[in-house]
């Protein structure tokens, strides 16, 4: 199995304002050098984390849909990020994951915040999203799914990399730092995730902390406070042979126990 190489993006947001966030990302974009097979962007990369669906809500169609489209085309990089979509009269906190040949694939968060009332304005979601890239599984979630390691139990080793993206208050920043090397250790995967940094309207600050775990829960990357853009090889290696000499997963609890008998794909 070849190497994966990703870049994280941790940036500043501003507020509700879609094209300059994607005028900011064009910028940060187009300077990556290396080359790269998938790049990750935070949770409502273009709007921030707001409530305020009437003015930043937009149809799949919308400009931002067709940016991440054509970037990561111009790219010729998977690239993902999350973004406020209105379908059949709700609205969603949809992942949108676009492949360099123009394919597109999406993730609805399951986990909808409830302490900023996001489970009143947004849909939850019910599926997850596995996408192969070089022949690694990819498994992303949004933020407050971190919490919840039932629906991200990597039942068989249906994944490689665990992706979260995110708007994570500084305030919560020791929980963040605490669950990710968690996620990675009890699935036996890498752990990639991606936060915001700065202010947003509301006020909450953001110290980014983004993060890269192996799947022995070693810390290969992190950064706090201030904006970067990171690209990291990741080494298959490290999850087959880790699996094959600590095989914790044959010993897991399948899909009956941890679904209740429902279809978690």
């Amino acid at each position: 199995m070849q190497d994966l190489t990703i870049t994280l993006i941790q940036t500043e947001i501003v507020w509700e304002d879609i094209p300059a966030n994607l005028a900011m990302l064009d910028g940060k974009i187009d300077a990556i050098s290396e080359k790269t097979d998938v790049i990750i962007l935070p949770e409502m990369f273009s709007t921030g984390f707001t409530m305020n669906v009437g003015k930043t809500a937009q149809f799949m169609n919308g400009s931002a849909v067709a940016w991440l489209t054509a970037k990561a085309r111009q790219m010729q990089a998977h690239i993902l990020g999350s973004m406020i979509i209105e379908e059949d009269k709700k609205y969603f906190n949809r992942l949108v994951l676009a492949t360099p040949v123009g394919e597109i694939m999406t993730y609805d968060k399951k986990h909808l915040f409830r302490m900023a009332g996001e489970h009143k304005v947004y849909s939850s979601g019910n599926r997850h999203l596995t996408v192969s890239v070089s022949g690694w599984k990819l498994r992303p979630f949004i933020c407050y799914d971190l919490r919840f390691p039932v629906w991200c139990r990597n039942i068989e080793n249906r994944y490689d990399v665990a992706i979260f993206i995110a708007n994570w208050p500084a305030r919560r920043a020791p929980h963040w730092k605490l669950l990710l090397p968690a996620r990675a250790v009890e699935n036996q995967c890498y752990v990639i995730g991606v936060n915001r940094v700065g202010k947003d309207g509301n006020g909450l600050a953001y110290s980014g902390d983004s993060s890269i775990i192996d799947p022995v829960g070693n810390m290969l990357f992190t950064q706090a406070d201030t904006p970067c853009v990171h690209t990291a090889t990741l080494h298959y290696d490290r999850v087959s042979q880790y699996r094959e000499t600590f095989a914790a997963w044959q010993d897991a609890d399948g899909d009956a126990v941890c679904f209740e008998g429902s279809n978690p794909e």
